[in-house]
């Protein structure tokens, strides 16, 4: 989340200076021999240059082409699932002061990293999920107490990096990438540039971006700007929605016979991609990208941390988010016993069915607090709760961001049996154990609607609803 007045340092799909890279001529080359070495090729660049997914096996590519880094990464055996961790990173220090005045950026020096995605390759190496860390996640940094995640990066560079991201996520990383995102408008311009459709206007005067509701053709700069801002309700999380839009469409594009059949456009494309790598370990990523030779558009999945607070205010006084420990921590236990986050979660529900919670409604005090826009929703909804039997003291609240879709119902630990009393009597809610005292009821766009009291039971709400996932293809804006 953005503090008033500041100045945002990021910009994504790897990071955040951009543009205007000026490139060593490369050499004449061959064309590809081979319709699925190109398509290997390409895709696998494709993820790079946007700062998402892994390297690119690539005929042209040499050990010379892709930096190095050291970030002590624990490597995998050559088959066998990977982790990866994708940082990006804007280093402004080589751009001139007119490139910076051209693409609206500060003149701040130095590198930061803002944005972190975590790539899993299944074990047989044809499915890819990728989990966007959201850069204000308070975590605990290791040896520095707790910061921001994407302030590790600048504490200890690519290694402290790695540990945090092990730390709160509980996998190993097997495999690190680092972007810098400067050369990113090159490879949007060499692929002709891209499509991405936005549900809301967007108007940005800092960025000089101004794009209606709609789908846009953008070229490297507009793309980048795209990717960058903030000014949409949910400011860094709408943010990850358009880097994984990009993401797709750079792909797609990049997938297109257009680009496979061209070998000027081909070749143009993966050497501006691999311009701005560092890897670790150093191994040419020739044989990752072999393995990844089958993978399609639809094998490649998309999905955020399940989040408990947006809006969340740090005893520094700085605005982050705080992810919902159990959903996290199961979406992350999937992740890392390699199974599909869309499938449902096996269950021990053949045993019998818990009995319904004696606890009656009229012993259960809560807070409510809307998390919309919609005068009138949390009074509403007070009093259906207040005619179901629940204490609702006092006046609902608001909560400092309006974005909220779905109705949550936080409840502080032990207070869980009380929670899913209240969540049964709003089908649909959700429940999230949080570092709060009582039971606090958010309310989503959703509008949530109270059963009246005695009318058939629905399921209670889970504490962790099955992990949402995209894929690469349903990204891509329909024409």
């Amino acid at each position: 989340m953005r503090e008033p007045g500041e100045e945002d340092a990021g910009v994504l799909v790897g990071g955040d200076a951009y543009g205007g890279v000026k490139l060593a001529p490369g050499r004449t080359r061959r064309p590809l021999r081979s319709a699925r070495a190109r398509r290997r090729n390409v895709l696998i660049a494709g993820f790079l240059s946007t700062c998402v997914l892994v390297t690119t096996g690539v005929v042209w590519a040499t050990p010379r082409q892709i930096g190095t880094v050291d970030a002590g990464v624990t490597a995998s055996s050559s088959r066998g699932a990977e982790n990866i961790l994708l940082v990006g990173v804007d280093k402004r220090d080589d751009l001139t002061r007119q490139q910076q005045n051209r693409l609206k950026l500060g003149r701040e020096s130095g590198q930061r990293t803002d944005t972190m995605m975590v790539i899993h390759l299944s074990e047989d190496h044809r499915k890819v999920t990728v989990v966007s860390l959201p850069r204000d996640t308070w975590a605990t940094v290791p040896g520095k107490g707790d910061h921001k995640i994407n302030s590790a990066y600048q504490f200890g560079g690519p290694k402290l990096a790695r540990q945090t991201v092990e730390s709160v996520t509980g996998l190993q990383i097997n495999r690190y990438i680092e972007v810098n995102i400067l050369g990113f408008i090159d490879v949007v311009d060499s692929l002709g540039g891209v499509t991405v459709c936005t549900p809301v206007p967007i108007k940005d005067q800092r960025i000089a971006l101004d794009l209606p509701a709609g789908t846009h053709k953008l070229d490297g700069v507009q793309a980048l700007g795209y990717a960058r801002t903030r000014a949409t309700a949910r400011s860094d999380l709408d943010r990850i929605d358009r880097q994984q839009q990009v993401i797709s469409a750079l792909l797609n594009r990049a997938l297109s016979a257009g680009t496979l059949a061209n070998p000027g456009t081909l070749a143009s494309f993966v050497n501006s991609t691999l311009s701005t790598v560092k890897v670790d370990p150093d191994d040419g990523l020739i044989g990752l990208a072999t393995q990844l030779r089958d993978v399609s558009l639809e094998d490649v999945k998309f999905a955020e941390v399940p989040l408990a607070d947006v809006d969340y205010r740090t005893p520094t006084g700085e605005s982050a988010v705080l992810w919902d420990k159990a959903a996290a921590r199961d979406m992350f236990s999937r992740i890392d016993a390699d199974r599909d986050l869309a499938a449902p979660t096996p269950s021990a529900e053949a045993t019998p069915s818990a009995k319904p919670s004696p606890i009656p409604p009229e012993s259960i005090s809560l807070r409510i607090k809307n998390g919309t826009l919609i005068n009138g929703l949390g009074a509403r909804t007070k009093e259906a709760l207040v005619a179901y039997g629940f204490k609702v003291p006092g006046q609902p609240g608001n909560t400092r961001q309006h974005d909220y879709d779905k109705t949550v119902v936080r409840h502080g630990k032990g207070q869980e049996a009380a929670a899913r009393v209240v969540a049964d009597a709003i089908p649909g809610s959700e429940l999230r154990e949080v570092d709060i005292n009582g039971i606090e009821l958010i309310l989503g766009s959703d509008q949530p609607k109270v059963r009246q009291k005695g009318s058939k039971s629905m399921p209670t709400a889970k504490p962790s609803a099955t992990p949402s996932t995209k894929t690469a293809m349903q990204n891509i804006c329909k024409k």
